[in-house]
């Protein structure tokens, strides 16, 4: 994170879909962009921060049909939602618009003009899916069907359940209309293609060279690219949207009018204030998206094409956030599943900046996160409270007793040196968009500040030598000012208050790392302290687990209901009756992971030796590693184990392991489990690794072994 570039940097997040509240899962993207956004104003670099509501597409349109309310009316409630909780969690937007925005509807018009005039869009007739019993095309969510690519349940537009590819109208199997659950057919009709395909050398190179950001977003897109890219078709059948140029019974693909949204909220950012917004699009400002890992796809394919093609700028980076389980489960709103972020957070009286720090704290930004309530009462009394919030308080609170002021002193230089440092890695951290990094780096100065207090003792010292004992609360509050500059991007509220406590000027918001290095005025009056951070006791906790527990017993009800209501079922087509069986077999196969997992939590029984020696478990040397194009999950290992040809082994670590990190490593192997095929790749055992929460490791032994050594 240079402070010496003088670009201005425009942050965007992906924009929250104006068709449900918010959940946890929901802030992994922007309580991440707003810290890295405050960072930079740190070292003294020009932000501009905007976002809106993603207000179009079919969800929207079903969801308002089943509301028996219009469109309009939806967004309108979730925008105000959002909005709010937004302003409620600190996460400060400079311009929070919508894609219905008269300046989106304009700038995706001209955009979309500005294609067709250069030859990148052109009109095909195609096969739309159409449900004869409702008499209505289908785009999109209204479809739902069998993914061609990996054969798994999928959506109109997205093989959702599988391998996550992106799906262009016509391309599922055994369509069935989601409105009556009847089978579809598909007819002809005129639509519009944006041709994605003549991009793609474009895209090689700008993807491997030019854009920065996070690995797992490039390279997960430079796998697609390099498989061949398909002409995109950027049209629907929907009354609600942006109308297509000269076609008033088209919409624009929602995935066209949604990243342009960006645009013209950076063009309403300017409108406000007397800037421009084209010193980002058409100039030299430097664009960064933060954004879920599952739109990757879409931000690092479509949208820098459709950039390129009508002549605007690229963003310079993409940071993709890992994904969010909670309580170790998959997220799923269906099963129960999820933390909503305003009535399971802040209506229950939780400071924001307990969210924000866990969320920022817990991992890596690119690895998977998971939300406890357990673990977060766990980081929040170990770190913050006993931590951070302990040395801030007890040496604000010494001072304003003993001195009423800040003490005379002067910094001593091991102090200045350990500011300094901190200084240096937090601003590193934040260059790599690894928050945790930048966070432990701040953690450790105020590790390093109670240490300090503690070996000076200055409750003795108080009693000896008062002058001394002001020099040590001298170099304590020093320490205190540099951590609340360094924490205000994560805990800005509270960072806001030991600020105020240590009888600072202006706001902490406004001051720049730098200002840890300048001293303390001597003599400065000091205001009683506020104590920080409090503990999470048990007895809260123990609440939101019951509200937990008993959202997931309500949905597992309603689902139960669902299904016992049978006499409701009609007779399906014989393609339906093929579909219908491949989702069962969906089902059953996670209704089986699912009682895999009731029964790890619940503990094995014990077992003989005799069932341990049954396993064959040995030392292998991996010689290939690769993705498996079709997951986003799994590697393809060739792994020596002492046999005369290498195994085979699919391995869930694309998550954790770059597949260059595994060649040549030793890894542990279960050699006679029985093969299973995943994702079309035989698999002819088990590479053998540990969890501990979000972080999973392989085993590997901590000496040179030959591949085949027996593990006993």
């Amino acid at each position: 994170m240079s402070d010496l570039s003088d670009k201005p940097v425009l942050v965007t997040c992906g924009l929250p879909y104006a068709n449900g509240k918010a959940h946890v899962g929901h802030l992994r993207t922007y309580v991440p962009a707003d810290i890295y956004v405050r960072a930079l104003k740190k070292v003294g670099r020009k932000a501009i921060f905007v976002c809106g509501s993603d207000t179009h597409g079919t969800p929207i349109v079903v969801n308002a049909e089943q509301l028996g309310i219009t469109p309009g009316e939806l967004v309108e409630e979730y925008h105000a939602h959002f909005k709010n909780l937004f302003k409620r969690l600190e996460i400060n937007f400079d311009a929070f618009g919508t894609t219905d925005d008269k300046e989106n509807h304009d700038r995706t018009k001209q955009i979309v003009n500005r294609l067709i005039e250069k030859d990148y869009v052109y009109p095909k007739i195609i096969e739309i899916a159409y449900c004869p019993r409702c008499n209505r095309f289908l785009p999109d969510r209204y479809v739902e069907g069998t993914c061609p690519h990996c054969g798994e349940a999928a959506r109109g537009d997205e093989c959702d359940q599988g391998c996550g590819k992106h799906l262009e109208p016509g391309e599922l199997s055994n369509p069935v209309c989601t409105l009556c659950g009847g089978p579809a057919e598909y007819r002809k009709q005129e639509h519009f293609f944006f041709k994605l395909s003549e991009f793609s050398d474009y895209l090689k190179t700008y993807l491997s060279k030019e854009l920065g950001g996070t690995a797992n977003a490039r390279n997960y897109a430079l796998g697609w690219v390099k498989q061949g890219l398909s002409d995109w078709c950027i049209t629907r059948n929907l009354e609600w949207g942006v109308k297509f140029p000269g076609h008033e019974a088209l919409v624009v693909y929602v995935w066209v009018d949604a990243p342009i949204g960006y645009i013209a909220f950076t063009e309403e950012w300017a409108a406000k204030t007397g800037q421009s917004w084209e010193k980002f699009w058409k100039g030299e400002g430097e664009i960064v998206h933060f954004i879920g890992g599952d739109i990757a796809y879409h931000h690092c394919i479509f949208w820098p094409a459709m950039l390129k093609g009508a002549d605007y700028s690229s963003p310079k980076a993409i940071v993709a956030s890992g994904m969010v389980k909670i309580d170790d489960k998959t997220f799923s709103k269906s099963r129960g599943y999820v933390v909503w972020a305003e009535e399971d957070y802040l209506d229950q009286g939780f400071h924001p900046d307990l969210l924000r720090y866990y969320l920022a704290s817990y991992t890596s930004h690119t690895k998977e996160l998971n939300f406890s309530w357990r673990v977060l009462q766990e980081k929040i009394n170990t770190e913050l409270v006993a931590g951070l919030g302990n040395f801030l308080y007890r040496s604000m609170l010494f001072a304003f007793k003993n001195y009423g002021k800040i003490p005379t002193g002067k910094i001593e230089p091991e102090i200045k040196e350990e500011i300094k440092k901190a200084i240096k890695g937090v601003k590193a951290a934040m260059e790599d968009y690894e928050f945790k990094k930048g966070v432990d780096m701040a953690m450790a100065l105020a590790s390093y500040g109670n240490s300090y207090f503690q070996a000076h003792e200055p409750w003795k010292l108080i009693k000896e030598d008062k002058e001394a004992c002001g020099q040590v609360l001298y170099n304590c509050l020093q320490l205190g000012k540099a951590l609340a500059l360094l924490f205000e991007p994560v805990t800005p509220g509270s960072m806001e208050e030991a600020w105020k406590g240590l009888g600072l000027q202006g706001s902490v918001h406004e001051a720049e790392y730098k200002e840890a290095l300048v001293p303390l005025k001597s003599e400065t009056p000091m205001a009683k302290p506020k104590i920080l951070f409090t503990k999470l006791e048990n007895e809260k906790i123990e609440e939101m687990e019951a509200i937990f527990t008993q959202r997931i017993k309500e949905a597992v009800e309603k689902r139960d209901a669902k299904k016992g209501n049978k006499k409701q079922v009609k007779e399906v087509t014989k393609s339906e009756g093929k579909l219908s069986k491949e989702r069962t077999k969906t089902q059953a196969e996670k209704n089986t992971d699912e009682k895999l997992e009731e029964n790890l939590e619940e503990g094995l029984s014990q077992i003989d030796y005799e069932d341990f020696a049954k396993l064959d478990i040995r030392v292998g040397k991996i010689l290939v590693a690769e993705k498996i194009k079709k997951s986003r999950k799994l590697l393809r290992l060739e792994v020596d184990i002492g046999e005369p040809e290498p195994r085979q082994i699919v391995a869930g670590m694309a998550p954790y392991y770059e597949p260059e990190e595994m060649l040549g490593k030793q890894i542990i192997v279960l050699a006679n489990l029985k093969p299973v095929k995943l994702c079309g790749v035989k698999s002819n055992g088990m590479m053998l690794a540990a969890e501990d929460g979000a972080l999973t490791a392989a085993l590997m032994p901590d000496k040179d072994l030959g591949p085949g050594s027996k593990i006993r």
